[in-house]
């Protein structure tokens, strides 16, 4: 069984390679077989593998050679296989492949065929080592691999410079993260000797007693690069951009893997936080305020991009609670059920935009349910099911995280409360935009029908939608048995009431009229908090004003400092001997030889008195 987990990550690199050197000579059957194909093939080992774990569900330690060697410090490029990272591995290669496989149509015109899906084919290849690696050096190397190709894909139709701001804005606010992160790779080495996960969380177990302040240090450190990834509080702003790049890289990156190695990273180190109970209170407490904040600015955007990337960041918000109150099952559980129903979703709105000449407001859409019935069931179930309707695979996840989030001591029913909220408004967003892109008026018609490569994955994600939360994890080795007592019956009663009125309330405002918020909005206070909400909080613009402006103002003025001049004067001098020098090459030998002449009389002569000096 262990003989093939290398070429799981190496397949996709292998055809991620082969796309980047012979794009020149390959058709675009090729490419999408490549691409597609490697990714497929992935998905197929990593099954095989999950058939013989589950029959003997015992970690796998595959180490293949010492990476380097200083001193006492010798990482290894070795592979940990568990229940987490099969969980992980799994959503990975297979919503991953059904990405690539949409891909295959969506992008089937664009001229850059060939470099998409070697970027895609990269990031794939970059998640698995990440989730892959036994130790937090080469999970680095995966951590910022696909912080590299995301820059790569956001920013792929870098023709508009739209897109470039977008790709820089995401990689540099993430770096903020990936400091932190590093940092704390680094007292993690100084104090315990080791960056090998299982040794130093067994280290750290035995050095440090719950509640000592290293152990709380590290895991902020480690929850700030958390937050960079995963787009949490206050880091969450590079997400909504970055739709500026291709829906698919948005249902794969942005959705469905990347956004979510914040949550991998903290499952994983989950012995750590055990020892700082603040650190898991701040952990709990960033997520129930980035869903609380990116929920509400989800209900007043008008791109149907933009609406989903805000969903994201909330229910990545809902991740971040689970771990905050200790349900590290819950929350490695809604991962997958989100990676399922926010795939499709995003894949819906490709369909959507790709059949709407590239329409992304959805005011400007409607009626589209009789004429993409595909696309409008995808809509549909993806939206209950992030909407947290009984029965869908969202359903489950949720509602097990709001339960034990409940039962947290001292702050457990604010938490539950704070959920709650949440859980309405994500009811009443979802379904605001299943009800205005496609009920009521038409506003635009679509120029074409969605093909099978775009169908099939679409089909395949709704039967996950709804069976997903059906599945069992196989991590019960991994996290530490949650022996809670199960919450009173009305908790769970009014967990599962919340999601269905918040969709009836979304029926009565956008689709049946029957309430009629238009004096509110329209008021002064209500045209601000709309446009406050639009705008994220003005949290860009607070970013803007603290830091990027005061940046562009120092260097403004560095422009044109002392060391500078001193430089640039160089340049000068250069430049102005090299045009004397060009100026005497006329191309006439009578003037070669006289200056020949000249050089050689006043070399001999500095010689002789030189010579007649020293005598």
């Amino acid at each position: 069984m262990t003989d093939y987990i290398w070429l799981i990550p190496i397949l996709p690199l292998i055809s991620s390679i082969t796309l980047m050197l012979g794009s020149a000579y390959l058709g675009r059957s090729v490419i999408a077989t490549l691409g597609v194909g490697s990714v497929g093939l992935a998905a197929v080992l990593t099954g095989a593998l999950a058939y013989n774990f589950l029959h003997a569900p015992e970690p796998i330690h595959v180490v293949y050679w010492t990476w380097m060697q200083v001193g006492q410090f010798d990482p290894s490029i070795a592979f940990y296989f568990d229940g987490l990272t099969l969980v992980m591995m799994s959503v990975i290669t297979g919503v991953g492949f059904l990405i690539h496989l949409f891909s295959s149509e969506f992008m089937e015109h664009d001229n850059s065929y060939a470099r998409y899906f070697a970027y895609l084919n990269m990031f794939v290849a970059a998640m698995l080592i990440l989730v892959l690696a036994d130790n937090l050096l080469l999970m680095y190397l995966g951590w910022e691999g696909v912080g590299t190709c995301s820059y790569l894909l956001v920013g792929f139709w870098y023709q508009h410079s739209a897109n470039g701001r977008a790709a820089r804005k995401a990689f540099i606010v993430t770096r903020i993260g990936d400091t932190a992160m590093a940092i704390g790779l680094l007292v993690l080495f100084t104090e315990l000797g080791t960056l090998n996960i299982q040794d130093l969380v067994a280290a750290a177990q035995a050095k440090w007693q719950v509640g000592d302040v290293i152990p709380l240090l590290i895991c902020v450190l480690l929850l700030a690069g958390a937050a960079g990834k995963s787009a949490q509080l206050p880091l969450h702003t590079w997400l909504p951009d970055a739709m500026a790049g291709p829906t698919p890289v948005s249902a794969l990156i942005h959705a469905a893997t990347m956004v979510t190695a914040g949550v991998y990273l903290i499952a994983r180190t989950h012995g750590l936080f055990l020892l700082s109970p603040d650190a898991m209170t701040v952990v709990a407490v960033v997520g129930l305020l980035t869903s609380l904040v990116a929920a509400f600015t989800a209900l007043a955007q008008h791109d149907i991009k933009r609406i989903l990337a805000y969903s994201t960041i909330s229910q990545i918000g809902y991740m971040f609670l689970a771990l905050g109150v200790g349900a590290w099952t819950a929350g490695v559980f809604h991962l997958m059920t989100h990676a399922f129903f926010k795939a499709l979703l995003f894949l819906g709105s490709g369909a959507i935009i790709h059949c709407l000449h590239h329409e992304h407001d959805i005011f400007k859409m409607g009626g589209l349910r009789s004429r993409m019935p595909v696309t409008f069931w995808s809509f549909l179930i993806g939206s209950a099911a992030l909407a947290a309707l009984p029965l869908t695979s969202g359903f489950f996840s949720k509602d097990l995280i709001l339960l034990q989030a409940y039962q947290q001591a001292n702050i457990g029913p604010l938490l539950w409360v704070g959920g709650l909220g949440g859980a309405l408004l994500t009811a009443i967003y979802s379904f605001r935009l299943v009800f205005i892109v496609f009920f009521g008026h038409a506003n635009t018609s679509p120029d074409r029908e969605i093909g099978w490569r775009m169908a099939i994955p679409l089909i395949l994600l709704c039967a996950l939608s709804l069976i997903g939360g059906y599945f069992s994890l196989p991590v019960e080795k991994v996290f530490p048995i949650d022996d809670n007592q199960h919450p009173d019956q009305w908790v769970e009663l009014v967990s599962i009431s919340i999601p269905i009125f918040g969709v009836f309330l979304a029926y009565l405002l956008f689709l049946g009229r029957q309430l009629d918020p238009g004096f509110l909005i329209e008021s002064a206070s209500g045209r601000w908090l709309k446009q406050f909400w639009y705008s994220g909080w003005k949290i860009d613009r607070l970013y803007d004003l603290a830091l990027v402006n005061p940046y562009y103002w120092i260097a403004t003025i560095a422009r044109n400092e002392p060391v500078d001049k001193f430089y640039q004067s160089i340049v000068i001098t250069n430049q102005t001997l090299n045009a004397a020098l060009s100026k005497m090459q006329t191309g006439r030998m009578r003037g070669y030889i006289v200056s020949m002449v000249i050089g050689l009389i006043g070399f001999l002569g500095l010689s002789l008195f030189f010579v007649a000096g020293a005598v």
